[in-house]
């Protein structure tokens, strides 16, 4: 595998944690992420009551930060200058078993799969300079024409001898798999596996993933993009034992036999034109280690309706969430907007799927509210997170790889402008949930 060797530009921040609970702070006032690339942030399991995460700042330089939650003091780094003014250029982050974290990562077009390594129980930040991994198949490329790397979605199994798989949307826009069984040093040279029979260039299916750490990766996807999909619906699978599987158990195909074809999995929601195209969120597992979703429906590109869907064992249980409003890209006055579907995101609380974080208008701004529910999603008893802001509060996270005792962080975007992925001025906020 070849190696480059980048600039690291190491600075280190200490801001003093003011008294008082709940109280909502700034992680860094230059950055943004995009939600297909993740975890985008993770816990650090080093005795130090860590989180690490990392953003794209207004200018595309990538960056990593250390977040401490007892002191609140931060540690940001540089890791690349000028990487790519996209947000999608955003790191995802895995925790290895040894504690060392890897930082994964591709520019929105890129050509490789970049990862950095950070050293367990440093007090310093310090990832290392950048390895990359060609990662493209000769034979794949033949069946998948399109050279092109898009985000990075790490998970790591203990019971396959701590195999780190990472996914993306690389040969040929699809889905791929990749893996590597040194701890990321190396890389398998990936593999499609979402793919209708009929290979369309055009066809660009979105997935997010959510890895129990033992021997399960939970994946909800859809056809493709709501802006291309006239009926965009919303699948779930899993893997386990070297084969994909759907929610009741049924075997979709071995891990030798991929790709498989979205009709092939579980079918979560038919879209239709009356009912809306859909997108995803994030996807969780409740207490009986059943798959939980989060996605939005569009009916209108000016309604996006959050939906809540649980897994009983037979069925689904889908529930609309609330109206979020519209897409939250600040639109230029006589322009048409070019992604209507960027709803402004909701998330799961990774150990207690019963508590989501989600981001709808109110009162013309986007805020942050905490939602719980008691009923599979039929009601909900909700918190503000944000209230009166000044802008707009987007595409909330909470770190995965959480642990009994870890203190719940929200993380979020905080856009004094966004027109576009490529054209932003935000900032990163979070706060500790402490109820």
């Amino acid at each position: 595998m070849k190696k480059a060797v980048l600039l690291l530009l190491v600075f280190v921040l200490s801001v003093p944690f003011t008294s008082g609970q709940n109280k909502n702070k700034t992680l860094s006032n230059d950055g943004a992420w995009c939600w297909f690339s993740a975890p985008g942030a993770i816990y650090k399991h080093n005795n130090s009551n860590e989180i690490v995460t990392g953003w794209i700042t207004a200018d595309g330089t990538l960056q990593a930060a250390i977040l401490n939650l007892e002191s609140g003091n931060k540690q940001i780094q540089t890791i690349t200058p000028q990487l790519e003014k996209d947000d999608h250029a955003n790191p995802a982050f895995v925790e290895l078993k040894s504690k060392e974290v890897l930082m994964i990562y591709s520019k929105h077009y890129d050509q490789k799969v970049r990862v950095n390594r950070l050293a367990p129980n440093k007090t310093t930040l310090n990832f290392s300079s950048t390895a990359t991994h060609d990662i493209f198949d000769a034979d794949e490329l033949k069946r998948y024409p399109n050279k092109r790397v898009t985000y990075a979605n790490p998970a790591l199994l203990s019971k396959e001898k701590e195999r780190l798989y990472c996914f993306g949307r690389w040969t040929g826009f699809k889905p791929n798999i990749a893996w590597s069984d040194d701890e990321g040093h190396t890389f398998t040279k990936s593999k499609v596996f979402i793919s209708d029979k009929v290979f369309k260039n055009t066809n660009r299916p979105y997935v997010r993933y959510y890895s129990d750490g033992r021997s399960k990766i939970h994946i909800v996807f859809t056809d493709g993009h709501p802006r291309d999909e006239a009926t965009n619906s919303v699948y779930y699978a899993c893997y386990e034992k070297r084969a994909f599987w759907k929610a009741d158990g049924t075997k979709i195909c071995d891990m030798k036999d991929i790709p498989f074809e979205p009709k092939d999995a579980t079918v979560v929601y038919k879209a239709t034109k009356e009912k809306g195209r859909a997108w995803i969120y994030d996807i969780a597992v409740d207490k009986k280690d059943r798959p939980v979703i989060l996605y939005a429906r569009y009916p209108e590109e000016t309604k996006h309706l959050y939906h809540y869907a649980a897994f009983d064992g037979e069925k689904w249980m889908d529930h609309q969430i609330c109206n979020s409003g519209k897409w939250f890209p600040q639109t230029p006055e006589g322009k048409n907007e070019p992604e209507p579907h960027y709803s402004a995101g909701m998330t799961f609380h990774p150990l207690k799927p019963e508590i989501i974080y989600v981001s709808r208008t109110i009162k013309g701004v986007f805020e942050i509210e905490k939602r719980v529910t008691h009923d599979n999603g039929k009601t909900w008893d909700i918190t503000p997170i944000t209230q009166n802001s000044e802008f707009d509060n987007v595409r909330p996270i909470v770190p995965k790889n959480m642990k009994k005792g870890d203190k719940t962080v929200v993380l979020w975007m905080v856009n004094k402008k966004y027109r576009h992925y490529t054209n932003y001025d935000t900032r990163i906020d979070y706060m500790i949930d402490n109820k």
